[in-house]
């Protein structure tokens, strides 16, 4: 599914991987079928691998997770959430450039 620095996000780790984590996640909530999401896909990998270490990068399924995607309101994907300290602090919605995701990040990372 993903490179090795890119957690897999489900409904039954969601708590332990990006609630209770400390510090900022970015999850892309996405779906096999989804065209756009797999245009963003290797920007979120990229991203996973340049920020190892300070940012948590999950992927989160929609079709076999749908408990954590309706929690968080994803009505679209991809949708990308920032977590910091396990509270939503960002979002991005549809398919967009590396350095539209790698902004929020800088930006969540220097608060």
């Amino acid at each position: 599914m993903a490179g090795q620095n890119i957690k897999e996000i489900t409904d039954g780790n969601f708590q332990s991987e990006i609630a209770d984590n400390n510090g900022l996640s970015m999850v892309d909530f996405w779906a096999e079928w989804c065209g756009p999401c797999r245009l963003i896909a290797p920007f979120v990998e990229q991203i996973a691998d340049e920020y190892s270490g300070r940012v948590t990068v999950g992927k989160l399924d929609v079709d076999s997770n749908q408990r954590t995607a309706s929690q968080f309101n994803v009505r679209s994907i991809p949708t990308v959430l920032f977590f910091k300290d396990g509270k939503v602090v960002d979002q991005v919605i549809g398919a967009v450039p590396k350095q539209a995701l790698e902004r929020k990040i800088q930006e969540h990372l220097a608060v």
